[in-house]
Parts: C-alpha cells; sequence; structure tokens
C-alpha cells in the first residue's frame, strides 16, 4: 500500500505547486490515512477528482464496506478538489461531511467521484458518489471544505514526500 501512486493532475497545476517546491504527484503517496486503506487517486483536477478503496481491510464486523471507510475516501476526493480549487496560496480544512449510505458491499473495489457543487473564495463544496464494481451506488457525500491563507507553519508541515527540497516532517 506504500508504493508510489500516479496519480494525473493536468500539468499546470503541477508545475504551479513545483515552482513552491512542493512535489504534488508524492504528497498523495504515502504515510496518510488513505494511504493505510488502499485509496488509490487516479484523476485529481479542481472539477474532478476519481479515487478507488479496496473494500477487503476496510470491513465492520458482518463484513460489509465500514461506513467510516467511505468517509475517508469521501473526504480525501473532496479535500484535494477543494485544495487544488484553493490553489498554492490557500489550505482546505474540512468543516462538514455528509454521508449517506445506500447499499452494503462486501467485497471488490469501490470508487469514488468528486465534482464540485460550490468552488467559493473561502469555502468550497463537492459532492461524492461512490459506487461499487458494478456502478451501483453505494454511498452519497457532501463536504464543505473552508479554505484560508496557507502560514509559514503549514508550509513547515508538509510531509517530506511532498517536499521538492526534501525538508518537512
Amino acid at each position: 500500500m506504500g508504493e508510489q501512486q500516479h496519480v494525473k493532475f493536468p500539468q499546470e497545476v503541477i508545475d504551479e505547486y513545483a515552482s513552491l517546491g512542493v512535489d504534488l504527484p508524492a504528497l498523495f503517496s504515502a504515510g496518510h490515512l488513505g494511504n493505510r486503506m488502499g485509496v488509490q487517486i487516479v484523476e485529481a483536477s479542481a472539477e474532478r477528482v476519481v479515487g478507488t478503496m479496496p473494500v477487503e481491510g476496510n470491513t465492520q464486523p458482518y463484513g460489509l464496506l465500514h461506513g467510516g471507510a467511505s468517509a475517508v475516501l469521501a473526504e480525501t476526493l473532496g479535500s484535494i478538489g477543494s485544495m487544488l480549487h484553493g490553489g498554492v496560496s490557500r489550505i482546505a480544512v474540512g468543516v462538514d461531511l455528509n454521508c449517506t449510505h445506500h447499499r452494503g458491499v462486501r467485497s471488490g473495489l469501490v470508487t469514488g467521484v468528486a465534482t464540485p457543487v460550490h468552488r467559493g473564495r473561502s469555502t468550497a463544496t463537492y459532492e461524492i458518489v461512490i459506487t461499487d464494481e458494478q456502478d451501483k451506488r453505494v454511498c452519497s457525500a457532501r463536504l464543505t471544505c473552508m479554505l484560508r491563507e496557507i502560514g509559514a507553519s503549514d508550509a513547515n508541515n508538509l510531509p517530506a514526500a511532498g517536499r521538492l527540497d526534501g525538508a518537512g516532517a
């Protein structure tokens, strides 16, 4: 689960973050909760974020996909979209997450697709639809993130994997 991912970011976004010393694709690879749960980001832009997550290892006692796992996938995808919308000068912080679970899943992969509902100056809201391998809706979620100006302490807390200079926590 700690392998390097090949996320499809728009090149202009990669270049913008690289100019600040941030390796954007590496930032979404190792060391985060989503990574421990097997979340793989497939595509990422402010307009659409797609990711997958295995059901295996993310189940509750009845053998069904845990609702909290769906919430992790939803918040991960919506946060990435919000961060990309906010740009390099702002950080996205989740302030509201709502998940409605429609059906159980016992195996395979689920796929989440986050699309913007609102992209403003101080908040961004994304709808995240999670489906199973038969393209049946498993969960509908909505995430609102506050966008705030990035401070010096935020930049210093970037994981080392995300910094081109190797500095950071």
